[in-house]
């Protein structure tokens, strides 16, 4: 992993401290900010493969400069560090372009599971000018959905989707007119089927119904206690 460059912004020195030394034992090379206002400038400059950005941080917010990096790169994986878990925050959060949430205390092993996972769903994304291959598009009523390059299009209306957004359309994609599983998804997608992972879940899918909500034909359905049925009409 020497070749992964992280942005990591986070104004508890000490703590930060660890991480970022932590994290460069394992190969990557961390570019640390304690300072809300100089995250940017140093995203410019360091041009991180990830960002990893605590919420609460002085002078600006982590979800602030969120939407400031997903303005300049509309691709790149964001990971959220924060104390809060209520699903208001959770929904900002993923509003303001972040890929991942995690609550502190967190363990290493569980930030690098999830640095490894995103970078996982970013590798092979193909460029968006490039056209796809037809084993690159799967139609779903009448969406056209373009696995590598995360979009989902209706007519001339596009889509961009997030990485954990196109992996789990890719699921239920592969289940059209089937039923899958909640605990198998939470596996694929967030490697473990956690309480808080469960709660993402339930954010994206609800996302993902606004995105499909043009076409009636197309509906994810939750059962209860087992997961969704993803409706497609023929």
């Amino acid at each position: 992993m020497e070749n992964i460059k992280i942005l990591y912004v986070e104004d508890e020195v000490y703590l930060g401290k660890i991480v970022k030394e932590s994290l460069e034992s394992r190969g990557f090379r961390v570019c640390m900010q304690t300072d809300g206002l100089a995250a940017l400038p140093a995203f410019r400059e360091f041009r991180p493969d990830i960002c990893i950005l605590d919420v609460m941080l002085p002078k600006k917010d982590g979800f602030s400069i969120g939407k400031d990096i997903r303005e300049l790169d509309e691709s790149i994986p964001i990971i959220y560090l924060t104390a809060k878990n209520q699903a208001e925050d959770v929904l900002k959060g993923f509003r303001s372009g972040g890929n991942d949430y995690i609550r502190k205390p967190f363990s290493l092993e569980e930030l690098i599971a999830r640095i490894h996972n995103l970078l996982k769903l970013a590798h092979g994304r193909a460029p968006a000018a490039s056209a796809p291959s037809p084993g690159d598009e799967i139609q779903l009523g009448r969406y056209t959905f373009h696995l590598m390059r995360y979009e989902l299009r209706l007519g001339e209306q596009v889509q961009k989707l997030s990485y954990r957004e196109a992996e789990l359309l890719r699921i239920l994609a592969g289940h059209q007119n089937l039923t899958v599983q909640r605990s198998e998804i939470l596996k694929r997608v967030w490697g473990d089927d956690s309480f808080f992972n469960s709660r993402n879940l339930d954010v994206y899918i609800k996302k993902l119904r606004g995105y499909l909500a043009a076409d009636e034909s197309v509906e994810i359905i939750t059962l209860k206690g087992v997961g969704y049925h993803f409706a497609v009409g023929r």
